[in-house]
Parts: C-alpha cells; sequence; structure tokens
C-alpha cells in the first residue's frame, strides 16, 4: 500500500476545487484558490507528480447516451488462487462495460459495476464474461432500479 502524502491547506482547497470542476483554466484555479497562477499550477503538477490526481475526467450521462442499465453483481469463483483470481481480474477489466472491479472479502471474490445500454446487451456481456469463464462458479446481479447519489469526489481532512 503505497504511504500517503503531507497535504497542507492550500492542497486540499486546490484538491476540492478540483474534484469539482476538473475543467477550471489554471487562472480560474487559482483564482478561487486564493493563490497565484504560478502556485496553482505548481501545485497540481505536484499532487499529479505525487499520485494524488490520478487523472481528469468528463463523468457522462450513461442515460443520454443510451447506457442506462446499471447493474452490480457478485462474482465467486472456484477456484481462488492467485492465477485464478488475476486471470478473472483481466478478463474483467479488460471489458469496457465493466465500470469498476473490485476484489472483495469475505463473501464473493469479486464486486463488479457495469453499465450497459438494456438487458440483452447484459445478457451479452454475461455470455462472455461469466458463463464462458469456466471458473465462475456463482453471479448474483442486482440491477438499479434508481440512482440516489452518485459522487466521485473523497471526503479531504477539514473540509465539509
Amino acid at each position: 500500500m503505497k504511504s500517503t502524502v503531507n497535504l497542507d491547506p492550500i492542497d486540499l482547497r486546490v484538491l476540492e476545487l478540483l474534484q469539482q470542476d476538473a475543467s477550471l483554466s489554471n487562472q480560474a484555479l487559482a483564482q478561487r484558490a486564493h493563490v497565484s497562477p504560478a502556485t496553482a499550477l505548481r501545485r497540481v503538477r505536484r499532487l499529479v507528480d505525487e499520485g494524488v490526481i490520478e487523472r481528469r475526467v468528463a463523468l457522462l450521462s450513461a442515460d443520454r447516451l443510451g447506457a442506462g442499465l446499471t447493474a452490480l453483481v457478485e462474482i465467486t469463483l472456484d477456484r481462488q488462487g492467485a492465477e485464478h483470481l488475476d486471470a478473472f481480474e483481466a478478463l474483467a477489466v479488460a471489458a469496457p462495460e465493466v465500470q469498476q472491479c473490485w476484489r472483495v472479502a469475505p463473501g464473493p471474490d469479486f464486486v463488479l459495476v457495469l453499465q450497459v445500454p438494456d438487458m440483452p446487451a447484459y445478457q451479452g456481456l454475461v455470455q462472455r464474461l461469466f458463463t464462458q469463464h469456466a471458473n465462475v462458479r456463482n453471479v448474483k446481479a442486482f440491477f438499479s432500479v434508481k440512482r440516489a447519489k452518485f459522487d466521485p469526489r473523497i471526503a479531504l481532512p477539514g473540509r465539509p
């Protein structure tokens, strides 16, 4: 596990602002963080270099793009040796429909978050990932009927 990074109040403010809107220009970021543009740029570069900021992305509307079926799926494998877990994980993360792949314990071996257009697309993915994979013993799927909250932000120390 990687060690944590020491963050001062300016770093925390910059991170909070970027979590709210990663498209901010450096000038706008500096203004809102109450620092100079050079300081803002230097802070962001350091936070990227230290791996605190992994990447900046746009969050898209699955509904508006025709991928409105979300499934949370528990997967249990027959054999849990490292090579078997690694093989299934590689298969899962390679599928673009898999938004998240978590190895978990206790209980199932994996929990996946899937985003697909509809039930036939889900069934096709099930066939490719779970049915044809000889080591999958059990699949338990939950289908979202309503998304009450989705927020990828991380709660930062000293922030409400």
